[in-house]
């Protein structure tokens, strides 16, 4: 299982994406944003299927219903019981209480006409030949669905007169041969899917995400960010090299270089396009980002442990043939810095044999810079002391950074007076 907590994904990354107009559809969504895809042609399928989304833009761009009718059709076609009422259709109509005509009444208008403007605006317009073959296969089994129904004749009834007990029992026997034929729920998995999709796509346009190029050990990012920053730093990495290890001084930026970073590579595996203005990232089959720092309290793990026990893990999938993308931030600067800079290096020349993953590792040990080879590289995030004030330019450079800002924003705190 792949351990991607830190991204923090119910809350942070959902909201770019969720532009759905029910929760059923935001589910869909949730599911999708926490399954990366099992090979490049799957991930490759989903971005055409995004593609196909943007192509049909001029019909989908105003998509929208009463998401009271969507709740009310759903519950209806999945909870209601009126199996015997076709067979009974006189006792229906002659002593049939009406009560009982009216709410069958209400929730079979609320089902034809939402099913009919979806239809009818939408779902029947389509270019379907803008999506790949298997998907506007899913389409038109949702067009089969809705065909059903009559949609333009009894839209016409409910408009220009209303349903009548034989109308309501001729709905209903239709709802019960769908159900015999069990494409109710095949449906409304179909349906939300769909809008999971437009949402996605809708995420996907509005923040100029760009769809990545899949290759073997390179990662290539042209100017990639953080989606959630306002007015972002943008940085670009060009490397093979599958170990890189990044410093830079406190306040620097490197978690959030390293979350941006990560958010690139895992929306790629999403079929998504990604906060780049262009890429080309590898195919990996396991995540782990460890960017948020904390004990593990049910487990009574310190910081220090619960690094060991995920580095551990890593390594495990690693040497299982699993092509791992993993980040680990400040690594082990929970132990005393001489066992930080020990296992640090063992840690990053041990990775370092992994060719086909990539592994990503800050730190603040400055001695882990004599640490190199050519599957190894280092890289650190900008910060220049001017008239001895730290000002932070958050841009990722190439090698190794010697601003020490600790001494100095201690002094600025007046903290040397304070402590005399």
């Amino acid at each position: 299982m792949n351990n991607i907590k830190d991204l923090n994904i119910e809350h942070e990354i959902l909201p770019i994406f969720n532009y759905s107009l029910n929760s059923f559809s935001k589910n869909k969504i949730l599911e999708i944003l926490k399954n990366p895809l099992h090979s490049v042609n799957d991930i490759v399928n989903r971005q055409n299927i995004l593609k196909g989304f943007s192509k049909n833009e001029a019909i989908l761009k105003d998509y929208s219903y009463s998401v009271l009718y969507v709740n009310e059709v759903y519950f209806f076609l999945n909870s209601e019981k009126f199996e015997d009422l076709p067979q009974n259709k006189i006792k229906f109509k002659l002593i049939g209480s009406k009560q009982d005509k009216i709410a069958y009444r209400t929730k079979l208008n609320q089902l034809v006409l939402f099913f009919h403007r979806i239809n009818s605006r939408y779902f029947k317009r389509l270019k379907l030949e803008a999506f790949p073959e298997d998907y506007a296969s899913n389409i038109k089994e949702i067009l089969a669905f809705l065909s059903h129904f009559e949609l333009e004749k009894y839209e016409y009834i409910i408009r220009e007169k209303r349903l009548s007990s034989n109308h309501i029992l001729q709905l209903i026997s239709k709802i019960n041969n769908l159900k015999q034929q069990e494409l109710i729920q095949p449906f409304w998995n179909a349906f939300f899917l769909f809008e999971a999709y437009l949402a996605i796509n809708c995420g996907i346009e509005k923040n100029n995400f760009t769809y990545p190029i899949f290759s073997d050990n390179q990662i290539r990012l042209n100017e990639f960010y953080h989606p959630l920053i306002k007015n972002p730093v943008k940085n670009s990495l060009s490397t093979t090299s599958n170990v890189i290890v990044l410093n830079g001084p406190n306040m620097s930026g490197k978690s959030t270089c390293l979350k941006a970073l990560s958010l690139c590579i895992y929306f790629g595996h999403l079929g998504f396009g990604i906060p780049a203005i262009e890429s080309t990232i590898p195919f990996f089959n396991y995540f782990s980002i460890e960017i948020n720092k904390k004990d593990d309290i049910l487990n009574g793990y310190s910081h220090f442990m619960t690094e060991v026990k995920h580095l551990k893990n890593v390594v495990l999938k690693a040497n299982n043939e699993k092509k791992c993308f993993a980040v680990f931030d400040e690594l082990f600067s929970g132990t005393n810095v001489e066992d930080g800079f020990e296992i640090c290096k063992a840690t990053i020349n041990g990775l370092s044999k992994f060719k086909n993953s990539f592994f990503f590792i800050s730190t603040h040990i400055q001695e882990l810079k004599q640490v190199s080879s050519n599957d190894i590289e280092n890289y650190f995030i900008d910060c220049e002391l001017i008239e001895n004030i730290p000002t932070f330019t958050y841009k990722l450079k190439k090698g190794w950074s010697d601003v020490k800002i600790g001494k100095v924003l201690f002094e600025k705190e007046g903290l040397n007076k304070l402590l005399k």
